[in-house]
């Protein structure tokens, strides 16, 4: 081989060379960042802010028909508030619940949760902004009829734990909904 023959070969192979590296430093790193990019961000959605709820169990850890408040949050004393579809306006219908929840923090010092619920459709997003929003009128609503805001906190699940796993009108009817729990 001539030598000018040779010294464009040992060229040509360093630039393949380092094109390679250049490419497999890319690749490396695409995998990298798609490796790092699917982990949940803030340690994952947990359950809320006191007792068993300030433990955080991740929502995904908690077991099927558990209830999503915990072990510290009495749940089924009052009945759920139920709204229409994209709605976080409380029906003339589910007044009298309020009501009576409202009694309820009137004789004494409890202190309770409200979390709010969607049916599936929508973004998981949109629908925790949804429920934290229903949670919130509910929550209005009792301020409104004289309980002490500080005794009431809400949290929103969105579509998870949803009470009927159905895919029809009707399901979807009793997943929007704002639920009860007394803090123990």
């Amino acid at each position: 081989m001539r030598p000018a023959c040779a010294q464009v070969v040992r060229r040509y192979s360093a630039h393949v060379m380092k094109f390679s590296r250049a490419l497999l430093s890319i690749l490396l790193l695409s995998i990298l960042c798609g490796a790092t990019g699917c982990g949940s961000k803030g340690g994952g959605q947990t359950a809320g802010t006191t007792g068993d709820y300030v433990t955080g169990t991740p929502l995904p850890e908690r077991r099927e028909g558990s209830s999503f408040f915990g072990g510290n949050v009495e749940h089924g004393q009052f009945q759920p508030i139920y709204f229409d579809f994209d709605s976080q306006t409380v029906r003339s219908s589910e007044s009298g619940k309020i009501q009576q929840i409202a009694e309820f923090m009137k004789g004494g010092s409890a202190q309770i949760i409200i979390a709010g619920f969607t049916d599936e459709r929508g973004t998981a997003e949109y629908n925790r902004g949804l429920g934290d929003r229903r949670a919130g009128a509910v929550r209005e609503d009792l301020i409104s009829q004289g309980v002490d805001g500080s005794r009431i906190q809400t949290v929103s699940f969105g579509l998870e734990m949803p009470a009927d796993p159905g895919h029809n009108e009707s399901a979807w009817a009793k997943n929007r909904r704002a639920e009860i729990g007394v803090i123990k």
